[in-house]
Parts: C-alpha cells; sequence; structure tokens
C-alpha cells in the first residue's frame, strides 16, 4: 500500500500485534508488499517460541520489537517453569529469542530510525500488566531492575539517551492512565470487572520524554485482546489521542490470521506520519497472496497539529 506523498513527507509503519503463534511465510511477503518504512512488533510472539521470533528476526525491513509475557511463559514464573517442554537446565528460550532478535529488541532499550525522524523506546519487556510488579527474580536476573521504581529509572534513562526529538514509545502493555472501563483500551475485561492495568513505568516514560521537550507521536502496544471476554456487543477501544497530540494504538487484534477456504487473511495495522505526527491508523486484513480485502479506518487527522512536546 503505497502513498502519493511530495517530498515523502509521509512514512507508514506497519504495527503487529500479539502474534501468539500466527506467523506463516507469507506474513514476510505481505509487509514487503506494503511498501512499509519500518514495521513494530508489541510481543506475544507465543510461549517462548523460538521459531517464530527466528522467522521475524529475518524479515530486511527495519524493525523494533518488545517482548511479551508469554514469551517468557516457561521461565519468568514458578508455575510456567513446572510446565515447560523442554529442559531449562539445557535451554534458555528466553535468552535466545533476545539473541535473535538483537539490537531489534528495545524492551528497556531503543533504537534510532534516523531516516523516519524517529526514536522509538521500548517499554517494560514480558510485561504482565497491572498494577502490582510480578516476578521479582526474572528482572532482577535478566535486567537487574527491582521493582517498578528501578524499572521506571531505566526507562527515563533509555529516554534521555535517545537521538531524535520525536520518540515512539512500543510496549508489551500500554500506559496506566488511559481509563478504567473494562472496554477501555488498557482495561480489565476479566473479574473483577473493571480497573485500569497499564503499566505506571510506562506512563512516567512516556512523561519524562516531554518533560525533556521530546514529542510523542506514537504510543502502541498490546496484550490486551481486542475481542472482550466480558461482552460480544462491541470491541476493545483500539485508538485514543490525548491532549497532547499522541496517538495510543492497541494492535492486539487475537487471531491476527483468519481461514477463509484455501486462504488465510493477515491483520496489520498501518500507522501514517506526517512531519512528526500521525496523520492515519488502519487496520487492513490481507490475503496470503497480497489482495487487501478489508480496510477498517481507526484513526484520521482531519487538520495539522502541533504535537506538544510539555504534559497536557
Amino acid at each position: 500500500m503505497g502513498f502519493e506523498d511530495q517530498g515523502r513527507s509521509l512514512r507508514t509503519i506497519a504495527v503487529v500485534g500479539d502474534v501468539h503463534d500466527q506467523w506463516l511465510p507469507a506474513d514476510g511477503r505481505i509487509l514487503a508488499g506494503l511498501g512499509v518504512d519500518a514495521a513494530l512488533f508489541v510481543g506475544d510472539f507465543g510461549n517462548e517460541s523460538v521459531e517464530v521470533v527466528r522467522a521475524i528476526a529475518d524479515i530486511s525491513i527495519p524493525k523494533a520489537a518488545v517482548m511479551g509475557n508469554h514469551d517468557a511463559w516457561y521461565t519468568a514464573t514458578p508455575w510456567g517453569q513446572k510446565k515447560a517442554p523442554y529442559d531449562r537446565a539445557v535451554e534458555d528460550r528466553v535468552q535466545i529469542q533476545l539473541d535473535l532478535l538483537g539490537a531489534d529488541h528495545v524492551g528497556y532499550g531503543s533504537k534510532d530510525f534516523a531516516e523516519l525522524g524517529v526514536s522509538v523506546v521500548g517499554g517494560r519487556p514480558f510485561s504482565w500488566g497491572g498494577p502490582k510488579w510480578q516476578n521479582e527474580g526474572f528482572y532482577q536476573k535478566r535486567f537487574g531492575v527491582d521493582g517498578l521504581e528501578g524499572s521506571t529509572v531505566r526507562l527515563r534513562q533509555v529516554v534521555s539517551e535517545t537521538g531524535q526529538s520525536a520518540v515512539i514509545f512500543i510496549g508489551h502493555n500500554g500506559p496506566y492512565g488511559l481509563g478504567n472501563e473494562p472496554e477501555s483500551i488498557c482495561g480489565r475485561d476479566w473479574k473483577p470487572i473493571g480497573g485500569d492495568f497499564g503499566d505506571r513505568d510506562l506512563t512516567a516514560a512516556i512523561a519524562a520524554a516531554r518533560d525533556m521537550g521530546k514529542t510523542v507521536p506514537l504510543v502502541t502496544f498490546g496484550h490486551m485482546h481486542h475481542r472482550l471476554r466480558h461482552t460480544k456487543e462491541r470491541l476493545r477501544d483500539r485508538v485514543i489521542v490525548d491532549g497532547a497530540g499522541t496517538v495510543y494504538l492497541n494492535a492486539a487484534v487475537v487471531p491476527r490470521i483468519e481461514s477463509v477456504g484455501v486462504t488465510t487473511r493477515h491483520n496489520f495495522m498501518l500507522v501514517t506520519l506526517d512531519k512528526g505526527a500521525v496523520v492515519r491508523v488502519l487496520r487492513v486484513l490481507v490475503t496470503a497472496e497480497g489482495e487487501t480485502v478489508e480496510e477498517e479506518r481507526l484513526f484520521q487527522r482531519l487538520k495539522p497539529v502541533q504535537l506538544e512536546s510539555a504534559i497536557a
């Protein structure tokens, strides 16, 4: 999907929500056919699914990724360790995944996309979401992070070291403060119903970026699936915009691949940037043969906007 853009002021970023083992060879071909400038992956590739991560790591399109809670499913918790289908004393599948992605993994880190004029900062990797700090031993061992305060300090330091004045944040879970209804973009939709399940350290990192004079055009994440558990009458809120002009996108369309007859249809989010601001967000459904069969406009900016670097 291209754009008739004068002077290449428009840039297109594909955002891939929770994969959950649904990544086929066709997905790489589809991304190439969409003509995107970069791709962002918000985690949950599978339950420590090394081969899925390997396939995504091999994509030649510029990319950044953050890991989800399922990507340490057999490692982060005692419950998961007991269910591991492999010998954890011999294999460290969490580290294998991180090694495969290399510099493209930005959890607790960043990557500059100078050609897009943005730095991508990754939030807390392997996040389960919610108000409580979980998996203390895992975060201490893997990242040297002790608790929510330490995580916040780590993210603020990452933001301070970015090379671009515009910062896109990606996380597995979204930030705290975007609503506490079960239908909210990060709302709890299981019992007890309701409550803001966002990550407070990510919220603090976004605020820190603005305090430093940086703009934040986009914050994108997944984890909280688009279909709600408590009702089939509506879908989860997937896009909201705050007072500073930042667009928040929950890209977790699950399942992301649909089977129809002899073909498959693959979900992607396409985010269009114009001079540092998000001007459009589309969900597209593309067949394995590369035909776009459905297009849902989730956001369209009707007039130019000057993003604010200060907290709104």
